[in-house]
């Protein structure tokens, strides 16, 4: 007879949280929201990668390219570039993010001196960058022979066809630093000149990267920037059970900190094969992690193979329909409770800690402290990111209100069909996921700030500071239907914004 859990399955909505003593040391400013991404010995060693707040991007094509990771990582998150993509292309995004270099950005805007001010013109209208490189090949890493920025021509009193070496700003009047300087050194002289940029070159003239003063309060206002040992981004991947002997080794080569197998079920077979061939190929160097998963069998089956963090979820996200087509998954609080449990069992049994990620399930702010208290280390968010500026998708007006597209990897338009891949034909078969709108919500760094703000609040309302203390220390209880009508607005009437005046 088949198995039946006793127990109905819950989301996040159904629970809150109890408040615990909130001492004088217990306020946000205080709060540290740092959290392991990757698996370690506890109370051994560190984890090879920490996160300095516990968000990651969905690995989705509506969510996670360059752009997107390079602001989340400037916060201290870290995004998953979307792998349903060619894997030139895909490595070609991971390798922006690691060339960005947290102040040392790669020149975006390049052209040779034989350009016209027409090309000058069309390549800033396209990517809205001032400053182009002038090259002799044209490429970001060309002999750098000039620079033109908007101070070096006027549109009104010159020529569409006026060639770029007759107005651009010379090598030799510009003032450059070699390869070897440092941040510190090249925002001195960026201050020492009063310039607006200072192009880094090598030996031999090629340009490298350019250091721009708008950065500089950029980096004052990051602290909690995610880098590696060289200063630059940390950036994720995601792989699919399929092409990973090609794409793995491509996705290294242009800087992945980290691998995330990307499947709408991760208690497979196929994922065992995939982490058994990186292991057998690259040992424990690289970093992968695999899911998603809702039960502690799910959890164990992954953590045994060598997943160095599993990910909980199935059919919670915004614009998943896995569990109307197909009938599985679970309420993403309940999951997310019976993993972090198995999770604790295997660190007691082995002494390693591999850390869940929660993937699915939150729609407000409060959902991302209550992830956390359950056992979540940290959440991966599709819909939240989607919602930003720096998301890959347009802006766009529908019916009055300015929207962002999002949709699924198992819609027809993404037609990922290696993410729910059962062994069987190289196609998707039917859909499990839709193509939808969210509301623009505007940059990213306001509203992980407003957003990080609430769960550092809500942390010092149950008395913590950290969210080990969190998971340790929770007090959670479950609401009914009633209670959760009476937590909202009620038996009022809202006065309208031209009434309130």
């Amino acid at each position: 007879m088949a198995h039946f859990y006793n127990e109905p399955s819950h989301t996040f909505s159904e629970y809150l949280l109890i408040p615990g003593y909130t001492s004088e040391d217990c306020i946000p400013n205080n709060v540290s929201l740092r959290t392991p991404l990757t698996k370690y010995r506890k109370g051994v060693e560190e984890p090879a990668i920490t996160l300095n707040i516990p968000m990651v991007s969905a690995i989705m094509q509506s969510v996670s390219n360059d752009s997107l990771a390079i602001a989340l990582a400037k916060e201290g998150g870290l995004s998953f570039i979307f792998g349903s993509q060619s894997i030139e292309s895909e490595a070609a995004m991971v390798a922006k993010v690691k060339n960005h270099k947290a102040g040392f950005v790669v020149s975006a805007s390049n052209l040779t001196p034989e350009n016209t001010l027409a090309d000058v013109l069309a390549l800033k209208k396209e990517n809205g960058f001032s400053t182009v490189a002038i090259t002799a090949d044209g490429t970001a890493t060309g002999k750098l022979l000039g620079i033109v920025t908007s101070r070096d021509y006027r549109v009104s009193r010159m020529n569409a066809d006026d060639q770029v070496k007759s107005f651009m700003t010379p090598l030799e009047k510009l003032i450059t630093a070699p390869c070897d300087t440092s941040l510190k050194e090249a925002n001195d002289i960026i201050w020492e000149h009063k310039l607006n940029s200072l192009p880094i070159i090598d030996a031999n003239g090629n340009l490298m990267y350019f250091v721009f003063r708008k950065d500089y309060s950029s980096h004052k206002n990051n602290p909690l920037e995610l880098l590696d040992s060289e200063k630059r981004y940390l950036v994720g991947a995601g792989i699919n059970t399929r092409d990973y002997a090609e794409r793995v080794p491509a996705l290294l080569e242009a800087g992945a900190d980290v691998l995330c197998i990307d499947s709408s079920e991760g208690y497979t077979c196929w994922q065992a094969k995939t982490i058994a061939w990186i292991r057998e190929k690259y040992g424990d160097s690289v970093k992968v992690g695999a899911g998603n998963v809702v039960d502690r069998d799910g959890f164990l089956f992954l953590a045994r193979a060598g997943a160095d963090f599993v990910k909980v979820g199935i059919g919670g996200g915004s614009i998943c329909i896995t569990r109307e087509t197909k009938g599985i998954g679970r309420g993403q609080a309940t999951a997310l409770i019976e993993v972090a449990q198995a999770r604790d069992e295997y660190f007691r049994e082995t002494g390693i800690y591999v850390p869940i990620c929660s993937d699915g399930g939150i729609v407000h702010d409060y959902h991302m402290t209550l992830a956390l208290a359950m056992g979540a280390d940290f959440m991966m968010l599709g819909r939240y990111f989607a919602r930003f500026d720096e998301s890959p998708t347009p802006k766009v007006m529908v019916n009055g209100a300015y929207m962002k597209e999002y949709w699924g990897e198992g819609s027809n338009r993404a037609r990922n069909w290696q993410r729910y891949d059962l062994g069987g034909s190289a196609k998707l078969t039917f859909e499990e996921g839709v193509d939808s709108y969210v509301t623009y919500a505007g940059p990213l760094h306001d509203n992980v700030e407003a957003s990080l703000y609430k769960v550092k609040s809500t942390m010092c309302n149950c008395g913590v500071i950290n969210i080990p203390d969190l998971q340790k220390e929770a007090k959670l209880t479950l609401v009914s239907s009633t209670s959760i009508v009476e937590g909202g607005y009620h038996d009022v009437t809202l006065r309208s914004t031209s009434s309130s005046k």
